[in-house]
C-alpha cells in the first residue's frame, strides 16, 4: 500500500495496490495533482465527506475529484485512524471501466481470495 504523509491527529490515508495502479494510469498531471489535493482532504473527518455507498460497495464511501469526472472510493477504519483508498477513476455509467464496476470486481476478487485461504 502507498501512504500519504500525515501529521499527528490526522487520519492515515493508504492506497491499495489497485488504487495506486489506477492513479498511475491517469496521464494528465494536472488531474493527478487535483486528485492528490482531494486525497489530502481525507485526512480530516473522512467519515463526513462524500457519500456512503450501498449494495456491493456497502461499508465504502465515494467522493468526487477533478470536478465531477473522477471518484475516489475508500473505507474509513476509525479504530485504526486510517482511510483505505480502493479505487480512483472516472465515472462512466454503464461502462465496464466505470470506477464503481472496477472496484466491485476488485473487492469480489479480494473476498474470494480470503475465502480460499
Amino acid at each position: 500500500m502507498t501512504e500519504i504523509e500525515k501529521s499527528p491527529g490526522e487520519y492515515q490515508v493508504l492506497l491499495t495496490l489497485q488504487a495506486s495502479q489506477l492513479f498511475a494510469e491517469i496521464k494528465d498531471r494536472r488531474e493527478q495533482a487535483l486528485i492528490i489535493v482531494r486525497l489530502e482532504k481525507l485526512k480530516h473527518e473522512p467519515e463526513k465527506q462524500g457519500k456512503a455507498l450501498s449494495a456491493d460497495l456497502i461499508g465504502y464511501r465515494s467522493i468526487r475529484a477533478v470536478g465531477q469526472r473522477y471518484r475516489i472510493i475508500y473505507r474509513v477504519e476509525p479504530d485504526k485512524v486510517m482511510v483505505i483508498v480502493v479505487g480512483i477513476g472516472r465515472r462512466k455509467d454503464g461502462d465496464k471501466r466505470d470506477i464503481y464496476e472496477v472496484t466491485k470486481r476488485f473487492i469480489a476478487q479480494m473476498m474470494s481470495q480470503r475465502a480460499n485461504e
